[in-house]
């Protein structure tokens, strides 16, 4: 998640977070990236990865109670102590700006690499890349996780809301296919009684293709403004292993 406490006030903010916090303790894991965020919010998160200006690692590791593991890596390097009541996030930011640095003499990014959390993460990184001995290779049956009769019957509710919510292309459609019926059945009136020769089945014939094929063709001009934006909507679910393109036509 970016930001989701970007334009919200304290009381919002303390919301959206709490519902965040809800979540991980269902056990899913959720990475946000946080804007000046308040002690209360701050404390809401269980770990941190905390980056220097260019982008280089100075911190990657848990909070604790209280942000104590925080303040303590930090505090070890030399930097100003926290005040009691200070919201841990402000003081991180202020004890490892670049003037401090300076002050200090040292590269956070370069005493990270050096400490035992650096080390210690390597080491995680390394187990969990490697996978056990007695676990089996993932293989999956099928790409999608339902049938193409629940994906055809998913597609097709969707199709239908799509055309109930948008009723000024439905009545488009509509009209264009009333009037150039209206239009064939005038201009060709009485064309099926006419079978005396050869020339009026021919006439029938050619009125009833001609009839087809134009309604076919305005409908499908009309059509393709809208289908064009759910073509990408559907190459997008496609490759998320949504639906397969069977269902998908079958749908529309």
């Amino acid at each position: 998640m970016d930001e989701p406490t970007s334009g919200l006030d304290a009381r919002a903010a303390a919301i959206v977070m709490r519902t965040v916090r809800n979540i991980v303790n269902t056990g899913r894991t959720i990475v946000c990236t946080i804007h000046q965020p308040s002690t209360e919010i701050f404390e809401s998160f269980d770990e941190l990865l905390f980056m220097k200006r260019g982008g280089r690692l100075i911190y990657a590791g848990p909070l604790g109670a209280n942000s104590w593991k925080l303040v303590e890596y930090f505090e070890a390097v030399g930097v100003t102590k926290i005040r009691p009541g200070q919201n841990p996030a402000a003081w991180m930011l202020e004890v490892t700006s670049t003037t401090e640095e300076s002050v200090l003499g040292v590269d956070f990014a370069e005493f990270y690499q050096k400490s035992r959390l650096f080390q210690h993460n390597r080491d995680l990184v390394e187990r969990l890349n490697k996978p056990r001995r007695d676990s089996k290779e993932l293989s999956f049956p099928t790409k999608y996780s339902k049938t193409h009769i629940h994906q055809f019957l998913a597609c097709l509710w969707k199709q239908n809301m799509s055309y109930w919510r948008n009723p000024h292309y439905t009545a488009v459609r509509f009209f264009y296919t009333v009037i150039i019926s209206l239009m064939f059945g005038s201009i060709c009136w009485k064309f099926g009684s006419k079978r005396e020769t050869e020339q009026d089945i021919l006439n029938a014939m050619g009125s009833m293709y001609a009839a087809v094929l134009f309604i076919g063709i305005t409908n499908s001009t009309a059509i393709q403004p809208v289908f064009s934006i759910e073509r990408f909507v559907s190459y997008r679910e496609r490759a998320a292993g949504m639906y397969s393109a069977l269902a998908f036509g079958f749908a529309q």
